[in-house]
């Protein structure tokens, strides 16, 4: 079986290569953008199966970049990763079709998780948000 192929998407470079580094042991990192527009265009170029995608960059929102590629008919799995502890932008993003919502500071301990999770099909939301 072949590596879960990965298209992670934030502004930070700090967190695409800290990402990437916790990533690369178990998956295949096939490529990161740093904006919603260049996400928009990899994800349809490189077809990802799981795209890590940050709320906030230049450009497109990652919200925004999601609904436009799920126009698209890209079927990735997404899961967002973010600093924004608001369990209103977690539900918004279950409802537009996201698999998980993990918070940054958590990242270390529940993005792997989220990702075995979002394969599976099962929605993985922060310990942070859980009621």
């Amino acid at each position: 079986m072949s590596a879960t192929r990965i298209l992670l998407a934030d502004s930070s470079p700090a967190v695409l290569d800290a990402v990437t580094r916790m990533l690369k042991p178990e998956f295949d990192v096939i490529g990161t953008v740093r904006d919603g527009s260049s996400l928009v265009g990899e994800a349809e170029r490189l077809k990802p199966d799981v795209m890590i995608v940050d709320l906030l960059m230049p450009g497109l929102s990652g919200f925004e970049a999601i609904r436009r590629l799920k126009k698209r008919h890209v079927p990735a799995a997404v899961i967002f990763l973010t600093v924004y502890s608001d369990v209103a932008l977690a539900e918004e993003a279950r409802a537009m079709g996201a698999m998980g919502y993990v918070l940054k500071p958590s990242a270390d301990r529940e993005l792997l998780p989220a990702i075995r999770e979002a394969q599976q099909g099962c929605f993985f939301l922060s310990a942070g948000l859980r009621g």
